[in-house]
């Protein structure tokens, strides 16, 4: 059969986390969607049929990541800002940011995406909220053609900046865009770029970047605009308390009272992070039916706080996971950041605060559902052939096969998978990248990163 895969006596399939797993089951891929699955592992490959023997491995549904900054992968780890709090920390960063430009586009989205994929995520979004007045390419098109060359299942937001530190916002005036430009631009990305399909390659959402980066204006129309074709919207919310208090002084509101005001609400809206949510405020969540991609590691990592997930699950909130920006984690490591959600929910709420079915859940059913993904997220018969293959047969996993999924979490030293496949194709293959030589994208990331570093420098003794 032509454009199938069979994954053969697999040692744990996980199809979703609200059954049992199977042991020794066989899974059919044909085309782009999961075909069928033989418990018993009596399938029997075609002639031209690829098969991967699976016996020791654990397979579950491809992870998804529901926020992002691409273009921070060139400025992980920097020195001046490793000890910063949210607000200094972007306002040291933007100086070096507005140097990005289409070859830092590019490849920074290709880096992302190629550490996402290699630790089991298959659906990713980005906020790209950065505009340089210098740059005057197809943003957006850059970051597909990254996605393409990588074979990523991708969904990006155009997001905007228009509320300059000369009119009270945080970002340089050399970053931002007016009302006009960015509305304009964000028509015809959804024109050029998006699919409505439940299964899409290329979706597009809106996103305006934050409260004290954008004005009341831009988040209404954006909001409108993208009501008008049916995409998604998304922006940051209370992620620090900072941000509290600029909305008061900004505003004389609360930034969850503020997004009621301006339509940015509801259940075809994500926020990145809600940390500082108080209990009326997710009751608001809740019956409006907006979601929350949680962010665990940049949430430590810039002391923000820690999200109230355990709560939000029990009112029937949709949560999803989230690496966040490259410069605040500062790594793309999906697998990673399941972990980090799993084990910062329970220093706060205790032992049990999240399980492990609920961390995967997180990370893959409902961060499909809060990207419009339909038939993504589960490896049912008829789904999206997205998944995640990992080898748990070394010794970081020896003794742990007792629960072989949840070893995932809880176990090992690399999280790297064996094979990742998206939309039925292998893309990671036996731990190596596919679409790109890892060596010269390491390479080219990092003679980018020093490029900013040193305009930046220069920039800063003049």
């Amino acid at each position: 059969m032509k454009d199938s895969l069979l994954l053969k006596n697999i040692f744990c399939l996980q199809t979703s986390f609200d059954k049992e797993a199977y042991k020794g089951a066989d899974l059919l891929i044909v085309g782009n969607k999961v075909a069928k699955i033989a418990p018993k592992g009596d399938l029997v490959a075609a002639e031209g049929v690829r098969v991967i023997d699976c016996s020791h491995h654990v397979v579950i549904p491809g992870l998804v990541n529901t926020h992002h900054h691409f273009y921070q992968t060139l400025t992980r780890n920097h020195p001046a800002v490793q000890n910063a709090k949210l607000f200094d920390w972007l306002k040291f960063l933007y100086d070096v940011w507005k140097y990005v430009d289409d070859e830092a586009v590019y490849y920074s989205s290709m880096l992302a995406m190629a550490e996402l994929m290699k630790t089991g995520c298959t659906l990713t979004t980005d906020h790209h909220y950065l505009y340089p007045r210098s740059f005057k390419g197809d943003l957006m098109g850059l970051q597909f053609k990254a996605a393409d060359q990588l074979g990523m299942r991708f969904s990006p937001t155009r997001g905007s900046m228009s509320l300059s530190k000369k009119d009270g916002g945080l970002p340089p005036d050399s970053v931002v865009q007016t009302l006009e430009e960015i509305l304009s631009d964000s028509e015809r990305c959804i024109k050029t770029y998006h699919d409505s399909a439940p299964d899409a390659m290329h979706k597009i959402a809106l996103a305006p970047c934050s409260p004290f980066s954008v004005t009341k204006a831009l988040m209404t129309e954006t909001a409108a605009l993208a009501r008008k074709y049916g995409v998604r919207l998304h922006t940051h919310l209370c992620e620090t308390a900072d941000e509290t208090d600029f909305c008061q002084e900004m505003y004389g509101t609360t930034p969850v009272a503020l997004m009621q005001e301006c339509n940015l609400i509801g259940a075809d809206v994500f926020y990145a992070h809600g940390i500082h949510f108080n209990d009326d405020e997710l009751k608001i969540l809740k019956d409006t039916g907006s979601h929350i991609a949680h962010c665990p590691s940049s949430n430590m990592r810039l002391g923000s706080g820690i999200c109230r997930v355990n709560e939000m699950l029990k009112m029937g909130i949709n949560v999803g996971i989230a690496v966040d920006g490259s410069a605040s984690n500062d790594s793309s490591d999906m697998l990673a950041e399941v972990r980090q959600a799993l084990l910062l929910q329970r220093v706060h709420y205790g032992s049990d605060g999240l399980t492990t079915q609920q961390a995967f859940t997180m990370a893959t059913e409902n961060g499909a559902k809060m990207l419009n993904f339909g038939n993504v997220g589960r490896l049912d018969e008829g789904w999206a052939a997205d998944m995640a293959i990992f080898d748990v047969s070394t010794i970081p996993y020896a003794g742990s096969q007792s629960d072989p999924v949840a070893s995932l979490i809880f176990c090992g030293n690399d999280h790297n998978t064996e094979y990742t496949i998206i939309n039925g194709k292998v893309v990671v293959d036996q731990g190596q990248l596919v679409g790109y030589d890892e060596k010269e994208l390491a390479d080219k990331a990092n003679a980018i990163s020093a490029k900013l570093m040193d305009k930046a420098a220069r920039k800063e003794a003049l």
